[in-house]
């Protein structure tokens, strides 16, 4: 089985946003790789980086194919010279998405929370279930998995509200234009810091809400609770 390689965030955070943003912003003149040039050479990085992560693991991720069809359609829309309105709804649609699914998986066997942050890369979840079920706590605790899921769902709306607002706000000149290219790169500059990171720490509330529960009904801190934790609870 393959082995999954653990992410680089800086090289990341390098290769998906600073870098495509420099290129849209600064090379994207006629003197340059031009507006389309520009565009092509700019989303091949993130492109480029989410194939390869995909083809190192040895299980294909919705969430990051998703990715990839996103970087297509920003693309598209630029090739394509279509209505700038369009890139505002891509923007927003693609976290609603994930956040409908979120939440529609709360009626389904496989609640996505357990995928995102309750899964045994990360939790020790048949640890956390003896405990439970040695304390009788199961029920109240898959209704805390619930609670946990709209708050992750939560996560996702916010940040589709924020990708629609900013890209209406900052994106305004047509598609396929350098004035595009350098809108789109200070777009996805700012998107980090006003969508990404309070998007995390949301994301990381939830943790934290489940951390309490598990805490709570199974007797286990977050310590003990991790993959590799402290076998010996207190």
């Amino acid at each position: 089985m393959t082995q999954t390689k653990k992410s680089n965030p800086l090289l990341e955070l390098l290769i998906n946003i600073v870098i495509p943003s420099v290129i849209l912003m600064k090379f994207s003149g006629e003197q340059d790789f031009g507006a389309v040039g520009g565009l092509l050479v700019a989303l091949a990085f993130p492109l480029g980086w989410g194939t390869f992560e995909l083809l190192g693991r040895s299980k294909v991720s919705f969430l990051s194919v998703l990715g990839l069809v996103s970087i297509l359609l920003t693309g598209g829309i630029g090739l394509l010279q279509l209505d700038t309105q369009w890139l505002a709804v891509k923007e927003a649609a693609i976290p609603a998405l994930i956040g409908v699914a979120v939440l529609v998986s709360t009626r389904t066997r496989y609640p996505l929370v357990k995928t995102l942050l309750y899964n045994p890369t990360l939790i020790d979840v048949a640890r956390v279930q003896q405990h439970l079920d040695a304390r009788g706590t199961a029920r109240d605790f898959e209704a805390r998995l619930q609670n946990a899921t709209y708050m992750l769902g939560s996560t996702f709306f916010f940040s589709a509200a924020m990708n629609f607002f900013l890209a209406t706000w900052i994106v305004t000149s047509p598609a396929g234009s350098e004035a595009f290219n350098t809108e789109l790169g200070r777009l996805t500059l700012l998107s980090y810091p006003m969508i990404a990171l309070p998007s995390m720490l949301m994301m990381l509330g939830a943790l934290y809400y489940l951390a309490r529960a598990t805490r709570e009904l199974a007797g286990l801190t977050l310590t003990e609770a991790l993959n590799g934790g402290d076998t010996h609870p207190q």
